[in-house]
């Protein structure tokens, strides 16, 4: 499943430059019995099957092992834990060693998440099968941030929920300048950089009020910036009438 990280896109260029590299532990490698058992029939009883600690343990202890120094952050993705957003992905980017641990099934032991993991994380509010496409989320998240994975630095610090600190990005546009009877707005075309950089931050501001009024609640936003978000309001209800 991990090729998807591992062969393609930004994620492969970095490997291969040397930026980052995976190890896969599978729990079932840490069990002695004949079927590797990893999960049992959750006491109190109840449908489907939890991650027994005992495998999970000897695999997150392999893993730290293997980075030389014994440590790295675990880092376990579960429905109960905090969203993934663009401040963790950097945080998390921060850190020598991540240990990320997929969640499978009802759950994991109660006990070795007390004792062993260091953060909770999740993708948001929905159930998926297993803990694995979310691994390869934080992992894409944490590694495009890394020094020279992308090919401009600015691109990563460009990015929305990265550029004006949590706004949503501001419309882009490219050639031809003249698209199915659409142009590219005037501004763009007129080589004022401050006058430029004024008009998207406005656009990241209508487009964030617009689309995700939480994100504007949570950031906040300075007179200055109000001012560019009431002048959109104004250019939008015009446009509507």
């Amino acid at each position: 499943m991990f090729d998807a990280v591992a062969r393609w896109g930004i994620t492969r260029k970095a490997m291969e430059a040397g930026l980052w590299s995976l190890g896969l532990w599978n729990p079932r490698q840490y069990v002695q019995d004949n079927y590797r058992t990893v999960d049992d029939r959750p006491y109190g009883g109840g449908p489907g099957m939890v991650m027994m600690a005992e495998p999970l343990e000897k695999a997150v202890r392999a893993a730290k092992e293997s980075a030389g120094n014994g440590d790295g952050r675990v880092v376990y993705l579960s429905p109960q834990g905090k969203v993934l957003d663009q401040e963790m992905a950097v945080r998390l980017s921060q850190h020598r060693q991540l240990i990320v641990l997929c969640g499978r099934y009802e759950g994991v032991d109660e006990r070795f998440v007390e004792q062993t993991v260091d953060e909770e994380v999740s993708l948001g509010d929905f159930v998926i099968s297993g803990g694995e496409l979310a691994a390869m989320v934080l992992i894409d998240a944490v590694v495009r941030l890394l020094p020279g994975a992308l090919g401009d630095d600015r691109s990563a610090s460009q990015d929305s929920f990265s550029h004006n600190g949590g706004l949503l990005d501001c419309p882009h546009y490219t050639r031809p300048e003249i698209w199915e009877g659409q142009t590219v707005p005037p501004v763009l075309l007129s080589g004022h950089h401050a006058v430029i950089e004024r008009w998207r931050l406005k656009q990241s501001l209508g487009r964030t009020w617009q689309r995700r009024p939480e994100l504007l609640l949570k950031r906040g936003i300075s007179t200055e910036e109000s001012k560019l978000l009431e002048e959109f309001q104004r250019e939008t209800q015009g446009k509507e009438q």
